[in-house]
Order: C-alpha cells, then sequence, then structure tokens
C-alpha cells in the first residue's frame, strides 16, 4: 500500500478496461493491520485519465471505524475523479 501501488492500479484499470477514467484505493481500514509506519485510516488514492493525467492524494482519517474510512474513501475516490473532469 503506497502512492506507487495506487498509482499502478489506476493504470492498470484504465488500460485494461478502455474506460476513459479510472480511480484505485488502497489502504488500511481498520480495525486491525496498522503499523506505526502505515497507521489504520491511511489510504492512498489514484485517477487516472486516458489523455495521461494521473493525480493521487494521500489521506490519514485516523481510527474512525472500519464503516467510516471505506466511506470516506468512496467520497474522496468520487470527488478526485470529479476534479479530473472539470
Amino acid at each position: 500500500m503506497s502512492r506507487s501501488v495506487a498509482e499502478a492500479m489506476a493504470k492498470g484499470a484504465l488500460e485494461t478496461s478502455g474506460a476513459g477514467l479510472a480511480a484505485s484505493v488502497t489502504g488500511i481500514a481498520g480495525p486491525t493491520g496498522g503499523t506505526v509506519e502505515k497507521p489504520v485510516g491511511l489510504v492512498h488514492f489514484a485517477v487516472a485519465h486516458q489523455d495521461g493525467r494521473l493525480i493521487h492524494r494521500e489521506e490519514r482519517f485516523g481510527d474512525i471505524g472500519r464503516d467510516s474510512v471505506r466511506l470516506e474513501s468512496v467520497r474522496t475516490a468520487l470527488r478526485m475523479m470529479a476534479e479530473m473532469l472539470a
């Protein structure tokens, strides 16, 4: 789970799907699995566009609960896709 993983996932999804836009999310939603370096709530996002643009974002939501991390991740990914299309 890292920036490079999120970017590779978004690029791969774009290439294999034939879509014009693809998003990826990778992280630790919890409740377990976190470390000092990669705590629960750390999530990396990437959005790739067919024209070659690629954006990344790292969020540290904290230990807010698995469902909340997942919900915030969906919101963040959708906002990033909207930004890319604006």
